[in-house]
């Protein structure tokens, strides 16, 4: 005898949020917001590509320059950095702790094209800009298609 059950998307929602709160729970115990707040996190990026470059966009709001380093060595661009946690003392009905803080590290595979010599970063309002130029080679070449003629030298076979 088979039965039908109707099946319900949610319940494997609720389901999955469960096992995260546990999770997290059984990882890092009641040590409060803080601590949860201070784990290493991943700030997003962005890439973009044209036919001269590649840039990284990598949002790291709250990061003082001199605590970003930008490096990048054997085809792999990493960016480490830190943001430290300032408590204040002053803020009594603090409720809720979203942003994170710690330390964070992303690495990335670039293409042998990339010359090494030409990386630069720049840094504005949280966001972190890193340009990679292409060696001359990579970039694209216009060739000039020659209507009628003949490249010298190769001219059309003969049959024997």
């Amino acid at each position: 005898m088979t039965f039908l059950t109707r099946w319900d998307p949610f319940r494997e929602f609720d389901r999955l949020q469960r096992q995260m709160d546990r999770l997290f729970r059984d990882s890092y115990g009641n040590r409060g917001e803080e601590s949860l707040a201070t784990v290493s996190f991943a700030p997003p990026v962005d890439i973009y590509e044209d036919e001269y470059s590649y840039t990284l966009k990598l949002e790291v709001p709250g990061i003082e320059e001199k605590d970003i380093d930008v490096r990048l060595e054997n085809n792999t661009l990493t960016v480490s950095g830190e943001r430290k946690y300032e408590k204040e003392e002053k803020e009594e009905n603090f409720r809720r702790l979203e942003r994170r803080y710690g330390s964070f590290t992303r690495s990335f595979t670039v293409p042998n094209t990339v010359d090494a010599e030409n990386v630069a970063a720049d840094y504005d309002k949280g966001v972190l800009k890193i340009h990679l130029l292409k060696k001359a080679e990579a970039k694209p070449k216009q060739i000039k298609v020659n209507l009628g003629k003949q490249i010298e030298g190769q001219g059309p076979s003969k049959a024997a």
